[in-house]
């Protein structure tokens, strides 16, 4: 399949939202709100939950099915509260000893001039500096789109994983051709060029596993799909839980310097 049909496929409004993984993957969430600064950003969800007899906290970008919800949702692109909220999460998580899921998918940060007012490069680069430090297991998993440094911000993590039909790059090819040949018309070009799915990707060793959506039979179904992730990222997270402190910080830290 080529590189641009996979992105067209991350972008459909029938993808699994982060409300959808964490009502089929974990028990007895409690959704938190805010960033204690300045309001609660609807593109970017979190909040605490079991899976198994494990307390975790989530987070993830959450888009919407129909216009009206993406419209509520800013089409999963957050605002620098939305990223003070994650990264308030993530150090409650690391004060109460929990490990961190989030799930991504995004466009990018959203690009609005209000945003900026309110800060939202410096956003993202104290979730990036506060991410690499963190002393509990960070676990990422792209789930449709995952652009440039919004995405990033919430994939700092010990592994990255990716759905199968799920892309991660630094812009969206449109942009990315608009900038290299001035012609937004080339997106498809670009998109090869650019390396944006999971089997490129996984090759590239910039993620550690790819999350299967399809077989010779067709469509995975979604059920399978979860049932299949809750047991892979328990599974890690138990693994990653058993790590001394300085050896998960150690090894999140090589992860990205060998890139």
């Amino acid at each position: 399949m080529e590189a641009m049909e996979v992105v067209s496929i991350a972008r459909q409004t029938d993808r699994v939202t982060t409300y959808e993984l964490i009502d089929a993957i974990f028990d007895d969430f409690v959704e938190f709100h805010g960033d204690r600064h300045y309001k609660d950003d609807k593109a970017l969800v979190g909040g605490i939950a079991r899976l198994g007899n494990m307390p975790v906290t989530v987070i993830g970008n959450q888009k919407g099915h129909d216009l009206e919800e993406n419209i509520t949702r800013n089409f999963g692109s957050p605002h620098p509260e939305g990223y003070r909220k994650s990264l308030r999460l993530m150090k409650q998580a690391e004060k109460f000893g929990r490990p961190i899921v989030t799930f991504v998918n995004t466009s990018g940060a959203y690009c609005g001039v209000e945003a900026e007012n309110r800060g939202q490069g410096e956003a993202i680069a104290r979730n990036l500096l506060e991410m690499s430090q963190l002393e509990v297991p960070v676990l990422s998993i792209i789930i449709g789109e995952g652009g440039s440094g919004g995405a990033l911000a919430l994939a700092a993590a010990d592994e990255v994983w990716m759905m199968e039909f799920a892309v991660y790059s630094i812009l969206s090819p449109e942009g990315f051709s608009s900038i290299l040949w001035k012609d937004a018309s080339r997106a498809k070009e670009a998109a090869e060029m650019m390396k944006v799915t999971a089997y490129d990707l996984r090759e590239l060793g910039v993620i550690e596993r790819i999350v299967p959506e399809r077989n010779e039979h067709g469509w995975i179904p979604q059920e399978d799909i979860l049932c299949n992730m809750r047991t892979e990222i328990e599974t890690k997270l138990n693994e990653l839980m058993n790590l001394p402190k300085e050896e998960l910080i150690q090894s999140r830290y090589d992860r990205f310097r060998k890139f």
